[in-house]
Order: C-alpha cells, then structure tokens, then sequence
C-alpha cells in the first residue's frame, strides 16, 4: 500500500466517525461560505459533483444554483479513456447510481457542456494541503480534466482534510481555493 493509499484510508477513516449533525452542520456552513464568495457570485456555470457521504454534501449547493437560475453541470467519467465530460443537469431524476455508488448523469436525458463554458469548477477530493494540492479519490480523473481547464476552481473540505504534507507529482494541479467549515485558504 503507497503513502496515498494509507492516507486515503485514514481520511476516510476520521470522515466517516463524523456524527450525522456534526456532519450536516459543517456542510452547510461550508454552503453559505461559498454562496457568498464572487466566484460563486459571478458564475453562470457552475461544474459539480454529486457528493455522497463523506464528501461535503452538494445537493444543497445544486439546489442553490437552480434557485439562482445558474446551469449546473455535472461529470460523467468515461472509463475507457478516464475521462471527464460535465453534463446539464436540471433535476436530480437525470442522475444514475453507476460504480462505488456515484450518481452520474443519464447521458439520453442530459446534454454534454463544452468545458469552456464553466465558469467555476468545485473540484473533489479526500485530503488537501495549504497550497491547495488535492489527494483524490485514486482515478486521476480531476487531474486530466484539470491539466486543460482554466477556470476558478474551488473545493470544500472539512477541516480534518487539510493535511500538513503529502506526496506531491508533477502532474498534481493545485485548486486556486479551499473552503473549509472554519475559513477559506486561498491557494494562488
């Protein structure tokens, strides 16, 4: 087992020992820091995952964007070429239960977004550094998608994700913003 693979498991670990309210609060915390930050404010299209427990909830934030009648794109992994592509989402009946439990959109009842057009991207991952640096999930998805896009991009974190240090590779692309229940680390 690698260093990320240990690290990994210990985040997951403490995440998963967080109590439902405990859970719930932070997460909306994190929520209303992000609404009120001018990424979030300037944005037309927002690219977000669909989270699942322990990820900072999303749903909220997906509602949030409708309610502000901003476009929500949501991403489809392609396992043949580990790719990302962000689909339109306008309602949560558009997403499937694919591998691990992840919703991804339906791609027959979504339309595919050209990624030039996402104004913020909220990025996920399981740990993070001050600079920004992301440990992932392990499918190297973000890091492709990222390698291209020039967008804002922030990720939400509770603030047992922020780790001192961890191995950093050169393909590794720092998000410009962290928002965490206690503050928020800008990177860049």
């Amino acid at each position: 087992m690698s260093g990320k693979d240990e690290l990994r498991k210990q985040v997951k670990e403490i995440l998963s020992n967080l109590p439902r309210p405990v859970y719930e609060d932070y997460s909306y915390k994190i929520a209303q820091t992000l609404f009120a930050a001018d990424d979030w404010i300037n944005a037309k299209v927002i690219g977000i995952y669909v989270s699942r427990q322990p990820e900072v909830d999303t749903y909220q934030i997906i509602r949030k964007a409708w309610e502000q009648e901003k476009l929500v794109v949501v991403p489809k992994c392609n396992p043949t070429d580990k790719k990302l592509s962000f689909r339109i989402l306008t309602e949560f009946s558009q997403l499937e239960s694919v591998y691990f439990g992840l919703f991804e959109p339906i791609v027959a009842l979504t339309d595919e977004m050209n990624e030039e057009m996402i104004d913020l991207l909220i990025v996920p991952g399981l740990a993070y550094t001050r600079t920004g640096h992301r440990l992932g999930f392990g499918g190297g998805y973000y890091d492709r998608f990222l390698s291209h896009y020039s967008g804002q991009t922030i990720s939400l974190a509770f603030d047992q994700q922020i780790i001192p240090q961890f191995p950093i590779e050169d393909y590794d692309i720092p998000v410009s913003k962290i928002i965490t229940n206690h503050e928020v680390i800008t990177t860049k």
